[in-house]
């Protein structure tokens, strides 16, 4: 391990241990502190199919969507009726960005053993995909479709119930359902049972949920590996895997409302990629030199859309434990 070393010299008087002339060495460390990073999950659940060349905030994807064709009744000899399909045209936006600027100061980059700008710029990569999955994850609060949310959700059934998020924010008829290791699985299947009902199809689900949800679901009946029909329990090898047809992604930044009650919880969300489309691309990055001190820059600049183009194949749970 390289230690870098710096100090202060004590003159005569500072002490009966100091004397004209000592030095008193500080040791740094060479090796930075491990830093952990909250798991992002855009990538998982999201398609980019419409990324396309993306320049600036602002831009446009225009999406055209598949016409449904209405089928008819025939009987013998009967004179048939043409239809002109047509379909509606989508429009993503593009109007997101985050930005990063970090600047090494010259004393700095020439006295450290550190390469200093290499860190900084990784650590920005990082912060820029939580924020922006943070933007997202919010951003489509309340757009599944009104029979795949809420306290009777099921188009067909109207009976699962996954509690009603759709108020806003610290309103008094917020109403979230709690989740216990007992009922949570059962939750999880009622969100297939929903998707289900919408005629989503099973290939590539998947389900994002807050850490404490996780947990209870390694404190639930598939805590036996008989169940799960795996080779050892969620309890031994910690993965959550999938669960009636879902993978299960585990975030911290999925959006809640803070109050531990009925009128408060953390939004769930489940479906697949064909639910939700984003558009990202870091536009610039560039360096240049400080005019306010000596010293390197380096910014980058991200922008990106997002859009909820199939709320039908959306679940939204509001649940609190």
């Amino acid at each position: 391990m390289s230690i870098a070393v710096s100090g202060d010299y004590y003159g005569a008087g500072s002490g009966t241990e100091a004397y004209a002339g000592k030095f008193i060495p500080v040791l740094w460390s060479g090796k930075l502190q491990v830093k952990f990073y909250q798991s992002t999950v855009l990538s998982a659940i999201t398609n980019n199919d419409w990324e396309g060349e993306i320049k600036d905030t602002g831009d446009k994807v225009t999406i055209r969507t598949i016409p449904s064709i209405t089928i008819s009744t025939y009987s013998k000899g009967l004179a048939l009726t043409s239809q002109v399909p047509s379909a509606a045209v989508v429009e993503l936006l593009i109007d997101n960005g985050r930005y990063f600027q970090v600047v090494v100061d010259d004393v700095d980059d020439i006295q450290s053993d550190l390469k200093l700008m290499d860190i900084f710029t990784n650590d920005a990569s990082q912060q820029m995909k939580i924020s922006i999955d943070t933007a997202v994850l919010l951003g489509i609060k309340n757009l599944a479709h009104a029979s795949n949310q809420g306290a009777t959700a099921g188009v067909l059934s109207a009976n699962v119930a996954l509690g009603d998020g759709n108020a806003g924010d610290g309103s008094a008829t917020l109403a979230s359902v709690q989740l216990t290791k007992s009922n949570v699985v059962e939750k999880i299947v009622g969100m297939g049972q929903v998707l289900d009902e919408s005629n989503v199809p099973e290939t590539g689900r998947w389900l994002v949920i807050p850490a404490w949800m996780g947990a209870l679901i390694k404190q639930s009946d598939l805590k036996d590996a008989s169940i799960t029909g795996d080779s050892q329990t969620p309890m031994r090898n910690g993965r959550l895997g999938q669960i009636d047809r879902f993978t299960l992604y585990v975030s911290n930044l999925l959006p809640k409302v803070s109050a531990n009650t009925t009128l408060g919880g953390t939004y769930v969300y489940a479906g697949t990629n064909d639910a939700i489309t984003f558009a990202s691309q870091i536009t610039k990055v560039e360096s240049l030199r400080s005019t306010a001190t000596f010293g390197n820059i380096v910014r980058g600049l991200n922008v990106f859309g997002y859009k909820v183009i199939k709320p039908e194949a959306l679940v939204q749970g509001f649940f609190y434990q």
